[in-house]
């Protein structure tokens, strides 16, 4: 099971990164995509392991079903992916609308979401066989990320924390549009100053999806269950994380999803012929080195 922090579910920062779909879906923002993809792999594994602590039969079907995952993955998901950067090349010459830009962002959550669907039969396979310490470990992982998270979006000075948006806001845009002129920051500085994120709302819902995943665990472990079982109790537990049951939260998310949609569209729009082109570059960059790592993996 995916932290619930899992970047499937986050969707706080810029659209922007809908239209770079492979740095997004692929390494979460590294350029150096066919470098990066060879190692994804282990680097998956580590980055569970630092939660899971897994024995030795656990590790060798994780780092079994990574390799087969990444291996579909590769074959089959990155066509896609790199038709949809052909897609996206033409667009983002074009102006957008924020409804455009939701829609951007409903196709990178289906792709994600194919892509957690092919990860369950791993987890039935594992979950299940997690020992209370391992439990304990990820509970422990847990709140130490959850002390970096107030740290950053709770506790923080509010201006430092808007600073920081702000920085963090440009440094995405200017990777996908090159050097930005002070409007365009000023734009961003505007938006990251209107926008509806609310630390303690959000850390809220990370504490709950983490208590569900927890629960989910050790319901898993706590008697033999099949593998249908198993993975029904998954689904829901993925089901709730794609939509809260708390109402209030999944207002405050329409709220995000709508304020970025608006974001991106009016920092798009206002890019030059020549950002919009170097844009285009990038992308079709990522197209070529996404078709590459298909044809590789067909050869």
């Amino acid at each position: 099971m995916p932290p619930s922090d899992s970047p499937r579910f986050r969707f706080r920062s810029s659209i922007i990164a809908a239209l770079s779909l492979a740095a997004l879906v692929v390494l979460g923002g590294c350029s150096m995509i066919k470098l990066g993809y060879g190692q994804a792999s282990p680097f998956a594994f580590r980055w569970l392991d630092r939660y899971a602590d897994f024995n030795d039969a656990q590790s060798l079907r994780v780092r079994g079903g990574l390799d087969d995952w990444f291996a579909w993955h590769r074959r089959t998901q990155l066509p896609d992916y790199a038709d949809l950067l052909a897609r996206a090349q033409v667009e983002v010459l074009n102006d957008v609308s924020p409804e455009r830009m939701c829609a951007w962002a409903g196709e990178v959550r289906t792709r994600l979401g194919k892509a957690v669907e092919r990860s369950l039969p791993v987890m039935v396979d594992v979950l299940p066989t997690m020992a209370p310490v391992q439990i304990a470990s990820i509970e422990k992982r847990y709140r130490d990320t959850n002390d970096e998270y107030r740290d950053d979006f709770v506790h923080r000075n509010p201006e430092r924390r808007r600073v920081k948006a702000v920085k963090r806001e440009i440094e995405r845009a200017e990777s996908l549009y090159g050097s930005l002129d002070e409007a365009q920051r000023e734009s961003i500085v505007k938006s990251v100053a209107a926008s509806p994120f609310d630390g303690e709302m959000s850390f809220s819902e990370r504490q709950r999806r983490q208590q569900d995943a927890l629960a989910t665990i050790r319901r898993l472990t706590a008697a033999p269950v099949g593998r249908e079982e198993a993975e029904a109790q998954l689904r829901a537990y993925l089901g709730r994380i794609e939509r809260s049951p708390r109402d209030a939260y999944r207002s405050y998310g329409e709220q995000i999803l709508a304020h970025n949609c608006i974001f991106a569209s009016t920092l798009h729009n206002g890019t030059s012929a020549a950002q919009r082109r170097a844009a285009a570059k990038k992308l079709k960059g990522y197209e070529t080195d996404l078709r590459t790592l298909s044809a590789d993996a067909s050869s």
